[in-house]
């Protein structure tokens, strides 16, 4: 029997690569072409697929090209090198993130349309102004001193947007087993504390300690429920949501059922329980000066912290 010929085209002919292509960048998989990816010369991109053999490139398991950085971001980067444009969604806040990838890639031009980079220690470099981030919230400190209300809500407005919100603190606790000698000595166990709420918010108050692996890759400005934090302790968790100006604004808790053979201490006394926090965002309180309104009621929080719920809306 005879095979059939396979032709291949030129562009392949002439390329160790495919022109289709795909690449695994960070976990996330994106399928482009080549003349895309080394469109503008002089790049990181440009010189993987164009210099090296592609033997010398690394690939995953299922034999695609690997780039070890940060697969959500790299989505800004394509686009980029599709038509030379930037567009980014409202209140994006990996504007910094975007940068270093933007300096890995030796993209110039999509560092320029990114503004100049904000150094470690909050200031700028000589090219210009701030990113847009930095730039509202020092506005907002700056007239919350000055004490004009109405272009502190003018300036501010797009911060409040981004620090304002709801966060959900959910988990399911239950109580350890001990020995029979020390049966009244029941510990609190809490197996996973999870998160829900607008993914910048989380990420803004939990940092590192979120783990996002049950919801990856997604943009910043949708909500999620499927966080969890890295750690166990509820209180760590209520002090981070302090610290980032949160108050506890709802609770509830409900037993959990168990099966007719599990009727273990630890099976029977447990329970889920949720705690809403709601926060205003930056100068929520603040209208003539940094320090609390007249008519506040001073509220202890713990820990040596005060709270401040303002009783009238007047400035």
């Amino acid at each position: 029997m005879a095979m059939k010929e396979t032709i291949l085209p030129i562009s392949e002919v002439s390329s160790p690569y495919p022109e289709v292509m795909e690449l695994n960048v960070g976990g996330q998989v994106y399928v482009t072409k080549r003349s895309t990816l080394v469109s503008i010369p002089d790049t990181t991109l440009h010189t993987m697929f164009t210099r090296c053999s592609p033997q010398e490139l690394p690939r995953d398991s299922r034999g695609r090209f690997f780039i070890d950085r940060d697969g959500f971001l790299f989505r800004y980067v394509l686009d980029f090198l599709r038509d030379r444009q930037l567009v980014l969604p409202e209140h994006f806040p990996e504007r910094e993130r975007l940068q270093r990838e933007a300096e890995h890639f030796q993209l110039g031009e999509l560092l320029r349309l990114l503004g100049p980079r904000v150094a470690k220690q909050g200031s700028l470099n000589d090219e210009g102004c701030q990113s847009d981030i930095e730039e509202s919230s020092q506005s907002s400190e700056l007239v919350t001193r000055t004490g004009n209300c109405a272009t502190n809500y003018a300036t501010s407005s797009s911060t409040l947007d981004k620090r304002s919100g709801f966060i959900t603190i959910g988990y399911r606790g239950s109580y350890t087993m001990v020995r029979d000698n020390q049966a009244d000595a029941k510990f609190r166990r809490v197996a996973r504390i999870m998160v829900c709420g607008r993914i910048a918010l989380a990420k803004e108050v939990f940092g590192d300690t979120l783990n996002e692996s049950r919801d990856p890759d997604r943009p910043p400005e949708k909500y999620t429920s499927r966080f969890y934090l890295k750690f166990t302790y509820l209180e760590q968790a209520f002090d981070r949501l302090s610290e980032a100006g949160f108050q506890m604004v709802a609770c509830n808790s409900t037993g959990t059922a168990a099966f007719v053979n599990q009727y273990r201490d630890d099976k029977i006394w447990s329970s889920y329980t949720e705690y809403i926090f709601f926060s205003k965002g930056q100068g929520a309180f603040s209208c003539g000066s940094l320090a609390p309104p007249r008519n506040a009621k001073q509220m202890s929080t713990g820990r040596g912290r005060v709270s401040f719920l303002e009783s009238s809306s007047n400035c």
